[in-house]
């Protein structure tokens, strides 16, 4: 097998795998009550901090009216905070709440343990070459 088949061949596999992981990962929650696009914008004001809507609509690659909507129940559910702009009357500033703290905080304790245990499984060698695996793949992804 020639060098860019079997690179083909390992992009292809390992796309595959990031994939299923992730979905593996995702369904991890601590209930049911929130979409995964709540659930995404939640964890994204947990990571970058409160920002307008049009903002946070923009990182997570929907359109400003639908993350109106997922702001807004956000907001009645109590798991985000709107507050005036202090600059511009027509804008919001959105924030997360106490409560979405502990919400994103959980799901992430839930993931983790998810993890933990598959992690369990393997062997000492399997969980040292994903160490290794991990640390290639922050470098691919610009975080290394």
């Amino acid at each position: 097998m020639s060098d860019s088949v079997a690179d083909r061949s390992l992009a292809s596999r390992l796309r595959l795998a990031v994939v299923r992981l992730n979905r593996r990962l995702r369904a991890q929650r601590t209930s049911e009550d929130l979409s995964l696009t709540q659930i995404s914008a939640l964890s994204t004001l947990h990571k970058c901090g409160a920002m307008t809507p049009g903002k946070l609509a923009a990182k997570e690659g929907v359109q400003p009216p639908s993350m109106t909507r997922v702001i807004a129940a956000l907001d009645e559910a109590g798991y985000v905070e709107r507050t005036p702009h202090p600059t511009d009357g027509r804008q919001a500033i959105v924030s997360i709440s106490g409560k979405g703290l502990e919400y994103v905080r959980a799901t992430i304790s839930a993931r983790e343990a998810w993890l933990d245990e598959r992690l369990a499984e393997l062997s000492g060698e399997e969980r040292e070459v994903l160490g290794r695996a991990a640390e290639i793949i922050d470098r691919m992804a610009g975080h290394g």
